[in-house]
């Protein structure tokens, strides 16, 4: 029996399609598309889509999901799965203007999604500043405190969230 190797993509007939991330003496982790990270023995029955050959024990699953999360924060809006508070769960967001308008409804969740990514995209502003060459220092604290007075305006979105730890901070009272 011929290993394979890191990289490998292969369909089981319980987890579905997946690629071999790890190899050891006795098994092979594989994360598969529909059911995530499984261990499966070596000579368990599966079929082979695209065998690796050579590649065992060059890279680990922690290095392969290492890279996965640069590359998900390098590109994605989101950075961390942050949670709405419990009591908000399920409810809806009504604008009722003056006048003869109908009112515009949302739901909650979508409407936390978007303060979210309002909340992360402050966040890789703020990170690119910080790290930029062409800004002096001077330069960056003067950004610096106008994104704090920016996450002092969006405090009052905080009662959205579940976790203290994911809300925003403005400018603390001396």
């Amino acid at each position: 029996m011929k290993l394979l190797g890191i990289g490998s993509r292969i369909e089981h007939a319980d987890y579905g399609k997946g690629v071999v991330t790890n190899v050891s003496s006795k098994h092979y982790w594989v994360t598969f598309l529909e059911n995530g990270l499984e261990t499966i023995d070596l000579d368990e029955d599966f079929e082979v889509i695209e065998g690796v050959e050579d590649e065992v024990d060059t890279v680990s699953y922690f290095d392969v999901e290492r890279s996965l999360v640069k590359i998900l924060e390098k590109w994605s809006d989101t950075h961390e799965k942050v949670a709405i508070a419990d009591k908000w769960k399920g409810g809806k967001l009504i604008l009722e203007p003056g006048g003869d308008l109908a009112p515009k409804e949302m739901p909650i969740d979508t409407f936390f999604h978007k303060i979210v990514m309002v909340r992360d995209r402050i966040r890789v502003m703020e990170q690119k500043i910080n790290s930029s060459k062409n800004l002096d220092d001077q330069e960056k604290v003067d950004l610096q405190q106008y994104i704090t007075r920016i996450y002092g305006s969006l405090t009052s979105f905080n009662v959205l969230f579940k976790n203290k730890s994911d809300q925003m901070v403005g400018e603390r009272s001396k």
